[in-house]
């Protein structure tokens, strides 16, 4: 079981960073990207690792319908996506109005891929899932949003999903922004698979300072005793000086690999 960070806020060893995230997964046969970022820049660190994305890959995850996320979708093309099926709608920021959504639409990507879209949980391989719709069940995250949809109306990116890896019995959990919230995710990956050990939580957790959120995630992981846990791209500085102080982590850059 092998995840290579290809895109990640954090530049790695003579690779680049940019806003945005993406992941190639490597488990038991089975190879796919997890997001794409926002440029080509996945494209350019994977063949500085030595990867060739266009021959190698044949399966590309999205796990949310913004920018940083999905943009570098324009630069692949005659690949299976899975995506929730509101990844492709307008989304805004609050604060100025400005687009957060994909810049290709949903019949531009139809064109360019064989596209799947569930909001149920998908199976991309015995071991790989999908985990479509994330429902909201604590009382502390997902309670507030910085985006509207095109209507004007709050959008809480219903489309955010993330995987659940089964690997030795236990769960590698992957997410992009966890806009649903990380522990709602954990909790769904364990209802989908039936599997309650957690190995690994993995991904951006959009958290951005010491607060209560924060806290209360610090709080639930430590209470499930998982054991690595990797915050990245959207999971801010204060958020990210709270993870190192409770578990020790290590930063994930460009060109990390984690092997499990």
């Amino acid at each position: 079981m092998k995840i290579t960070v290809l895109t990640d806020n954090c530049a790695g060893d003579r690779l680049l960073a940019e806003h945005g995230l993406s992941y190639y997964i490597e488990h038991n046969g089975t190879k796919l990207l997890f997001d794409t970022g926002h440029s080509d820049l996945f494209l350019r660190n994977a063949e500085q690792l030595k990867i060739n994305l266009r021959e190698q890959l044949e399966l590309v995850v999205l796990s949310h319908g913004h920018w940083d996320h999905g943009d570098g979708l324009r630069y692949l093309d005659h690949k299976t996506l899975v995506s929730h099926p509101d990844a492709f709608m307008k989304r805004y920021r609050k604060k100025d109005h400005s687009y957060v959504g994909l810049s290709m639409s949903q019949s531009e990507i139809e064109n360019k891929f064989t596209l799947i879209t569930s909001e149920k949980p998908y199976y991309l391989s015995d071991e790989i899932i999908f985990l479509g719709h994330v429902p909201r069940v604590n009382d502390f995250e997902s309670l507030a949003t910085s985006f509207i949809t095109e209507e004007g109306t709050d959008d809480f990116i219903p489309d955010d999903s993330g995987l659940a890896i089964i690997h030795q019995e236990e769960l590698i959990v992957l997410s992009g922004c966890a806009h649903a919230g990380i522990c709602n995710t954990i909790e769904h990956a364990r209802k989908v698979t039936g599997i309650n050990r957690i190995k690994a939580v993995l991904g951006g957790f959009h958290l951005k300072n010491m607060d209560r959120i924060t806290e209360k995630t610090i709080s639930y992981l430590k209470e499930n005793n998982i054991p690595s846990v990797y915050p990245s791209h959207c999971t801010e500085l204060p958020a990210l000086a709270a993870f190192y102080n409770a578990f020790r982590t290590s930063q994930v850059k460009t060109g990390s690999v984690l092997i499990f």
